[in-house]
């Protein structure tokens, strides 16, 4: 069944751009079980537990995962539509459809007219300017189902090092930094992988800066503890930054997967708008 005619915006046209659309088998395997752990009770209490991938590139392959890991992770009538703007992109992927748990559409930042309760939006606004990155926020969120949220983020061509914001229809709520713990040299690299939005405000004096440091800071001094394996040095690491009075969100459970998350208001970037003394760190 060909995939339908998406909404589009005032010239008739899916919103956003064509991405490059690189992609790899187990990418996204971090942000994915991420949102089965995180998002499991927004999923199972949705009415209709609809989950868009936008932007998922030139081959289908980590939607077929994330539509796999949510079935089998969280509830297994869950459904997941792969969204590009690309048509050749959509129609290479048709052979791997399996309506109506998992298809594809052409659509863009306007959803083709969907209302899921999650999108995954990874290595997309990465490739757009940054000062686009919000009023994509919105414009997602805008179609959400009540309660809905986004994770948007991006990560490195093997999914080794990650970084994705949780976003709602009140802004930002989260940054999660993930990192596969074997081949972590230092949390540094960390900063490669941050989302758009704070990617470039990676400069003494912001949040963001603070806490990669915070993290290479206790990463290096947790040392002796890599006798016991990456995953306790890692713990140690994230116990060091919370002790120092950083606002951590998650638990060891997490930790020991590699993963810290924190609130957006320790990392947010200084508004442009704000007088220069209330900016000062």
């Amino acid at each position: 069944m060909p995939p339908r005619p998406p909404t589009r915006d005032g010239a008739g046209r899916p919103v956003g751009a064509v991405t490059r659309g690189t992609t790899n088998p187990n990418r996204l395997r971090r942000v994915d079980n991420w949102i089965a752990a995180t998002c499991a009770d927004l999923l199972r209490d949705a009415a209709d537990p609809l989950v868009v991938d936008l932007g998922y590139g030139a081959s289908p392959v980590t939607v077929v995962e994330l539509r796999a890991r949510l079935a089998a992770a969280v509830r297994p009538d869950v459904r997941v539509v792969g969204l590009e703007i690309d048509p050749v992109r959509v129609a290479a992927a048709e052979p791997a459809a399996d309506p109506p748990g998992l298809t594809f559409e052409r659509g863009g930042f306007e959803l083709a007219g969907l209302r899921p309760v999650l999108v995954r939006a990874f290595n997309v606004l990465r490739q757009y300017a940054e000062p686009e990155v919000v009023p994509a926020w919105r414009r997602i969120v805008g179609a959400l189902q009540p309660g809905g949220v986004l994770v948007e983020g991006t990560c490195d061509e093997l999914g080794r090092l990650a970084g994705w914001l949780l976003v709602d229809a009140t802004g930002p709520r989260s940054l999660t930094l993930a990192a596969r713990l074997s081949t972590l040299d230092s949390p540094a690299t960390l900063a490669e992988r941050l989302p758009k939005a704070l990617i470039h405000h990676n400069v003494p004096g912001t949040g963001v800066h603070a806490l990669v440091l915070a993290l290479e800071q206790g990463w290096r001094e947790e040392a002796p503890y890599a006798t016991f394996g990456p995953r306790q040095r890692w713990r140690r690491t994230v116990e060091a930054v919370r002790a120092a009075g950083w606002p951590v969100l998650d638990r060891p459970a997490r930790w020991r997967l590699g993963e810290v998350t924190v609130a957006w208001s320790a990392v947010a970037p200084p508004d442009p708008a704000a007088p220069e003394a209330a900016r000062q760190p």
